[in-house]
């Protein structure tokens, strides 16, 4: 998990590198990598242009379909609730979380397991390379109010 993780992390420095919040997203099938984003906002004036928004666009463009029931999506951040409405729609299998976000962050649908198939499904891990995660972001929000 750790590896892909990494990658997760990469993207969200570049994200951080090209102004905009650092979070980044992959999407694994069978140990390997077919999308991968960071967060694009600013650059695409789009409010969802969310790095697991844009890693699912790319891994569904390249697996030539829109359910993603046999892939892993690693993420630097707990997504928020948009992220985990198209996680749960694009049927994710499991779900790799670095850091929490409890101030915005949308695991709490999760405990919404009545409202529809695609929910039960998705395995959930936090905590993978949390420190590093928490602390990218730390430190772009530090530098942003100096």
């Amino acid at each position: 998990m750790k590896h892909f993780m990494e990658v997760a992390i990469q993207e969200a420095k570049k994200a951080a590198s090209e102004g905009e919040v650092p979070v980044g997203a992959v999407v694994v099938l069978n140990d390997k990598i077919v999308g991968t984003g960071r967060n694009q906002m600013e650059q695409k004036k789009d409010g969802t242009a969310h790095a697991e928004i844009l890693a699912i666009q790319e891994a569904s463009a390249n697996l030539g379909r829109w359910r993603l029931d046999d892939c892993h999506l690693y993420v630097t951040l707990e997504p928020c609730l948009m992220c985990m409405g198209a996680i749960i729609n694009s049927r994710v299998k499991r779900l790799i979380i670095g850091a929490s976000d409890l101030k915005g962050g949308g695991l709490d649908l999760l405990r919404f397991k009545d409202h529809g198939h695609q929910i039960r499904h998705l395995e959930v891990y936090e905590g993978i390379l949390e420190e590093d995660c928490a602390r990218m972001l730390q430190e772009f929000f530090k530098e942003k109010r100096n």
